[in-house]
Order: structure tokens, then C-alpha cells, then sequence
């Protein structure tokens, strides 16, 4: 998820060979319910992974030392670990 407009996520993503959907947060409900932002106003989102089971339980949170090079696929490995594959 990020602050940027949906085609900057997009264009960023097929940039770097993203095999995902990046999100969007434009109404920054998700950054301020998980604390990713500390207001309405700002602008400046921590880097953060979190992941949510479906019924939106945090089961598993990112929050140092993000790579945004080597971060997706750590983030891929646990969640086979975690679910499956």
C-alpha cells in the first residue's frame, strides 16, 4: 500500500518486476488504522508490511530494516511458511 496515486503504484511496480498488486491507500484509512500514519494530514508513511488473515487479524508485522529490493520476496517466504503454497 502507499500514498502515491494508483498509476504511480502501478508504473513503480511493473518497473520492478512485481508480480503483485500494490494498493492505494488514498483515503489513508488502512495507514491510520495500522499505524503507518499518525494523522490525516500526514504525508510521510512508515514503511510497514503487515499481514492480516481474512478476517483482518495483524498475524504478522514488518516494521525495520524494509529493503524495498529484498522485502517482497522475505515477505513471500513467510507467508508459504505461514499458508502454504
Amino acid at each position: 500500500m502507499g500514498l502515491d496515486s494508483p498509476e504511480e503504484n502501478h508504473a513503480w511496480s511493473v518497473e520492478e518486476g512485481f508480480n503483485f498488486e500494490l494498493w492505494t491507500d488514498v483515503y489513508k484509512t488502512l495507514g491510520l488504522t495500522y499505524g503507518a500514519l499518525t494523522t490525516a494530514q500526514d504525508n510521510s508513511l512508515s514503511r510497514v508490511t503487515m499481514l492480516l488473515d481474512e478476517e483482518g487479524t495483524l498475524i504478522l508485522e514488518y516494521t525495520e530494516s524494509i529493503n524495498v529490493g529484498t522485502h517482497p520476496g522475505q515477505v513471500l517466504e513467510d507467508c508459504l511458511l505461514l499458508f502454504g503454497g
